[in-house]
């Protein structure tokens, strides 16, 4: 066999196997887009170490970035990133993000939501309601709120109760990139619940100190959603990556006709 015959076949089996890839990874013509909405204290690189998971599958993802000032701003960041998708899309929220999805998934093009450790009010109701009757978790005793009534958290909470299961370095990195809250958010209420109408997944944290884990589970099981249990802090993205991305990629596939 030439020199040349050799390479030619190479070049030629080189080629079909780019094409077999991009052929396995491109998703169905359909698939939904993924939409995630960050929490307090967080901002859009809270779901760096999942995104990568959900594109090697093909997924288009968008990541917002919430000022949180108040619900309906966030709201309103949440629904222009789904204007901007060509098609449906599975709408992901952590932690205060759940709030701002069951407001904003209220939208002809949201096929489903996923709540990762986050609120899940009901209509007319708001994020602080959802507490009562539970302890008071020992990360919200440690906010500390400025003369504008921003809520942060403290180094220390951020490492003890925010993202206990992280490295140290990162969990420092988290303190000072985190995204304050305006308080009076919380107090905001939400006017239709999206999970009333559309299918819902929860990733429930065992051992989040900013939301009890018994709250999670009762507000899981109120909006019908599929459960899925890890032994993580409030940041299960940035624990267990692969495991919340699975859950995501379930509700995509399960949404895709």
């Amino acid at each position: 066999m030439s020199h040349r015959k050799t390479i030619s076949l190479a070049l030629g089996a080189l080629t079909l196997a780019a094409s077999s890839f991009a052929h396995a990874a491109a998703p169905a013509a359909d698939a939904p887009s993924v939409v995630l909405v960050h929490g307090a204290f967080a901002d859009g690189s809270d779901w760096a170490k999942v995104i990568p998971l959900l594109q090697a599958k093909g997924i288009k993802v968008q990541s917002v970035q919430n000022g949180l000032n108040s619900l309906q701003d966030d709201v309103a960041v949440a629904r222009r990133a789904i204007d901007n998708q060509k098609g449906k899309v599975v709408l992901v929220g952590h932690s205060w993000g759940g709030t701002v999805i069951t407001e904003a998934g209220n939208d002809d093009k949201v096929a489903a939501l996923v709540y990762v450790a986050a609120f899940a009010p009901d209509a007319g109701q708001s994020t602080e309601e959802l507490g009562k009757g539970y302890p008071t978790p020992p990360g919200i005793g440690k906010l500390v709120a400025d003369a504008q009534g921003y809520l942060s958290l403290p180094p220390e909470a951020m490492a003890h109760d925010f993202a206990q299961d992280v490295p140290a370095a990162q969990a420092r990195v988290m303190a000072v990139t985190q995204g304050p809250i305006q308080a009076k958010s919380f107090g905001e209420k939400v006017t239709a619940a999206a999970w009333s109408t559309r299918p819902s997944w929860y990733i429930v944290s065992e051992k989040d100190r900013m939301i009890q884990p018994d709250l999670e589970r009762a507000m899981a099981k109120k909006i019908g959603a599929k459960v899925t249990s890890l032994p993580t802090s409030h940041v299960p993205q940035q624990s267990r990556p692969a495991e919340v991305a699975k859950v995501i990629i379930d509700a995509v596939q399960a949404s895709t006709k």
